[in-house]
């Protein structure tokens, strides 16, 4: 009994330890921001952002698969580190678009930041995001001991 308890701690702190090893990864990190302003209008702002307002250096573009590849230089260290964008459109035109910003080797609030200034560009540029319609739901009949 005394060798089961002693495996089974190590395990508990072995596992404990990749826990944190895990959630303290930076290369899981990114922020994301839902667009309901379509494709065209937060690519054009995503690039604007990051070229004119930011003063970044764009090493690649694809506006047709949408992503967007720079140089970030945050206000405290100016060296440069890889950053991205990635805009995830659907067929479906009620559906917003998915911005992802991913800057790895920075702690994830430099991109929150980035996010919240798309947000408010896109609001200062276009007003108010448009009113996306959700799909209609379907009401299921009840069921309990008096349906049919």
């Amino acid at each position: 009994m005394h060798s089961f308890v002693s495996v089974l701690s190590g395990l508990v702190c072995g596992l404990g330890v990749a826990a944190a090893i895990v959630t303290s990864s930076p290369a899981s990190a990114r922020a994301g921001y839902d667009s309901s302003y379509g494709y065209e209008r937060t690519w054009n702002s995503v690039l604007r952002m990051v070229r004119v307002d930011m003063n970044l250096k764009v090493t690649e573009k694809d506006a047709d698969n949408g992503y967007l590849l720079f140089e970030y230089r945050s206000p405290e260290n100016h060296n440069a580190t890889p950053g991205s964008i990635e805009l995830v459109r659907s067929k479906d035109p009620e559906v917003p678009v998915r911005v992802v910003v991913q800057l790895v080797q920075m702690p994830r609030y430099h991109e929150q930041l980035m996010v919240d200034a798309l947000a408010k560009k896109m609001r200062q540029e276009y007003g108010d995001p448009p009113t996306l319609h959700p799909a209609p739901r379907v009401e299921l009949p009840e069921a309990g001991p008096d349906a049919e």
